[in-house]
């Protein structure tokens, strides 16, 4: 029974340890536009946002996106993304809390529906990479849930037991994934759900990366 058997943490990436709504809102803005939709405000965007994507955008369109609008709005708001991801930097206080995380022994990864070969160089960019076991980003079509990744990723980690695994996400999804690989979830606010969307799912809410670490330890007590 060493320390392999601690807590663990799977951070999310996009909204969680990485502070990019603006950039997100502002991608998803410009794909709306291609289809002449009206834009969002950050509260109107938490207040809808889910996934699948496509579903999100049914919400505001009134219907499913066809096949070409989808792939449309697909490419722009990745091609907004990229360009203006690189003015965002990792939320307050993560470095930090990485670091402390790590310093006790306790292990730790990254699960992102990100593409996984933009990912890596990226958490490497903010010199985290060491604080992590596996970082792992999106192989395959986007769009989809987080619960099937979630399997894989955990599927990979040696030592790493469910029950004491913390899934720390700023999504409904994040949560709906821990819960079908029988780990607990703590949901921030800083990303793309509001605070009422994400106590509907009924796991702890927070509003600090840090508070979501203090409950993550008390979660996997």
């Amino acid at each position: 029974m060493g320390m392999k058997t601690g807590a663990h943490i799977v951070w999310d990436w996009n909204g969680t340890l990485f502070h990019d709504i603006d950039a997100i809102i502002g991608a998803t803005n410009a794909a709306f536009a291609e289809l002449g939709l009206e834009p969002l405000t950050l509260e109107k965007y938490r207040e809808l946002y889910c996934v699948p994507v496509p579903k999100f955008y049914e919400r505001l369109m009134g219907r499913l996106p066809t096949e070409a609008e989808w792939e449309a709005m697909d490419d722009v708001f990745h091609r907004y993304y990229a360009e203006h991801r690189t003015a965002c930097g990792l939320t307050v206080g993560a470095v930090e809390l990485l670091a402390g995380w790590r310093s006790t022994g306790r292990s730790q990864s990254i699960l992102s529906m990100y593409v996984h070969e933009e990912l890596v160089p990226l958490v490497r960019g903010f010199g985290i990479e060491p604080h992590f076991i596996r970082v792992d980003g999106r192989t395959g079509p986007s769009g989809g849930s987080k619960a099937e990744h979630m399997v894989r990723h955990l599927a990979s980690l040696n030592g790493v037991a469910p029950e004491r695994t913390v899934v720390i996400g700023d999504a409904a999804d994040d949560a709906v994934a821990a819960l079908h690989v029988g780990a607990r979830a703590v949901l921030y606010t800083g990303g793309s759900h509001s605070r009422v969307s994400l106590e509907a799912v009924g796991v702890p809410v927070v509003d600090t990366l840090e508070e979501a670490v203090e409950e993550a330890e008390r979660l996997a007590a």
